[in-house]
């Protein structure tokens, strides 16, 4: 619990800096009242709603982080799919695994499910748009593996399958 406590107190100094640079930035420019308002109330909105889940999700944050911990020491690939915005997040945080995030050290195995246009184009015609994800997990899961679904709404069928067929695999 009190690295918990201490992983909140760090996330929190970080977002308030952020708050803080973001406010200087938008002070250098010619002021429209109006739209001056609109985005501090827009920023202010995030920064509140950043705090209050910060709260309720560190200890879920925590576990997610230990599991994909254990996954990549064990020699797993930690898979991610999503639509949309979800898809680039996806992609971007298997980049961030494969490359580097905040230090040096080796490759994390992770992979999009995103990205490879003929594989997607491929089940969505032979299948359906729904399959494109589970499919994959299908034939690239191994058990041991992790696989991470974005989905905004948390209904989106082609997440939700995908993650029925990581379940099944293990």
């Amino acid at each position: 619990q009190l690295a918990a406590d201490r992983a909140r107190a760090r996330w929190f100094d970080q977002d308030r800096g952020l708050f803080q640079k973001t406010a200087r930035f938008l002070n250098r420019f010619p002021r429209d009242p109006v739209m001056n308002e609109i985005v501090v109330n827009a920023i202010h909105e995030h920064v509140a709603l950043a705090q209050r889940l910060g709260m309720e999700l560190a200890d879920q944050v925590l576990t997610l982080g230990r599991l994909l911990i254990d996954c990549a020491k064990q020699g797993g690939t930690i898979f991610w799919c999503g639509n949309g915005g979800s898809a680039a997040d996806s992609q971007h945080l298997a980049a961030e695994l494969i490359g580097r995030f905040q230090r040096e050290r080796r490759a994390i195995a992770s992979m999009a499910l995103t990205t490879d246009t003929s594989i997607l184009t491929a089940i969505g015609n032979d299948y359906s748009f729904r399959e494109i994800f589970s499919r994959q997990v299908e034939g690239m899961a191994r058990h041991g593996d992790v696989l991470v679904g974005l989905s905004t709404s948390g209904n989106s069928e082609n997440v939700l399958l995908a993650v029925r067929k990581a379940r099944e695999k293990g």
